[in-house]
């Protein structure tokens, strides 16, 4: 019989810092996030250099309530899993740079793991049986993707955002509208009291009809003239038709894409991550199109979306049992690419 595999992993690519212990990529034992978002609210977004302290603050504290949680020791892991990009560098510099002295201290190996990957891995802790191929949309605050997974270490990138990613437009048009931080979930609950056909927001188009691309840039920028020529003619705005017109320009476009991709790859099965994939307007209209179009939706329950340790504790089993191992020269990378290593 195989030995369990526990991996202690790490994340704080952004404002939640979180530790986690993971059996064997899908079993979790543990997964403790703490969270900024009250910190960063009265702002109206993420603040790196306020984030990073934050982040300093806890993240002893985290991880060793990780561990009392598993009920476990330090000596009983087998490795240290880390967020080293994408992210916020300063961010992801806490993190690592903690990850890399308990390795060290600890003598177990170091595994940097994309953050990216971390997402599309929290579907093998909700699916025990999720085996790939299958295609995974990846929806947060800084990232669109649509990925063809190969396998649980080969990807396929076959769409992507030319510019704002979903979770960011969500942000910048829920501060327009005066919802505040963090816009998504503040427009998916805003946008139940409006009607999502009141207004026709447009959707990008490219010159080449086969992409799978995304672009968010232009939808926003339409949202943003529209209130500011209701403005200037001094006519009453409905902000909850706003909401629901501007969300269902953007989850039409998600659905569409991803029903094609799956078409493309010939594959019966679709799987979200990231933060935008808790919301329930995308969740709903998904799950639709997945049942017309004869394709099994995969969502994560809602904790698993926002950023965790235990998908980066998933992430980083799968790198462990194919021989990765990290130099402790490992150093962020703010930019990382979905599959770079």
């Amino acid at each position: 019989m195989e030995r369990d595999i526990k991996i202690l992993a790490i994340e704080s690519s952004c404002d939640e810092t979180s530790a986690a212990v993971v059996v064997n990529g899908r079993n979790v034992l543990s997964n403790i996030i703490s969270s900024q978002i009250d910190i960063h609210t009265k702002f109206g977004g993420v603040v790196p250099e306020v984030a990073s302290r934050k982040h300093i603050e806890v993240i002893s504290l985290v991880v060793q309530q990780a561990i009392e949680k598993a009920d476990i020791t330090f000596d009983d892991i087998d490795a240290v899993g880390v967020t080293y990009g994408p992210g916020l560098v300063g961010a992801l510099l806490v993190g690592l740079q903690y990850a890399k002295g308990l390795a060290y201290a600890l003598n177990k190996p170091l595994i940097g793991v994309n953050h990216i990957e971390g997402h599309i891995s929290a579907n093998f802790i909700q699916y025990k049986n999720l085996k790939p191929p299958f295609v995974c949309m990846v929806v947060s605050g800084g990232h669109t993707y649509l990925v063809y997974m190969k396998d649980y270490d080969k990807f396929e990138v076959m769409g992507q955002t030319r510019d704002d990613a979903a979770g960011e437009a969500y942000d910048k048009v829920a501060r327009a509208i005066g919802l505040g931080y963090p816009g998504g979930p503040k427009i998916d609950k805003f946008a139940r009291e409006g009607n999502p056909d009141a207004i026709k927001f447009p959707r990008a188009n490219f010159h080449d009809e086969n992409s799978l691309d995304f672009s968010f840039s232009g939808l926003k920028s339409a949202v943003l003239n529209y209130l500011n020529q209701k403005e200037m003619k001094n006519e009453e705005i409905n902000r909850a038709d706003v909401a629901a017109s501007f969300q269902k320009a953007v989850v039409s476009f998600l659905v569409d894409n991803a029903m094609r991709a799956c078409k493309l790859k010939n594959v019966d099965k679709i799987a979200v991550a990231g933060g935008v994939a808790a919301n329930s307007c995308l969740r709903e209209t998904l799950k639709n199109a997945g049942y017309e179009n004869n394709i099994e939706v995969l969502f994560p329950e809602p904790i698993l979306c926002t950023d965790n340790g235990a998908m980066i504790g998933s992430a980083a089993y799968f790198e462990y049992m194919k021989g990765t191992r990290s130099p402790l020269s490992l150093n962020a990378i703010p930019n990382l690419k979905l599959g770079e290593r």
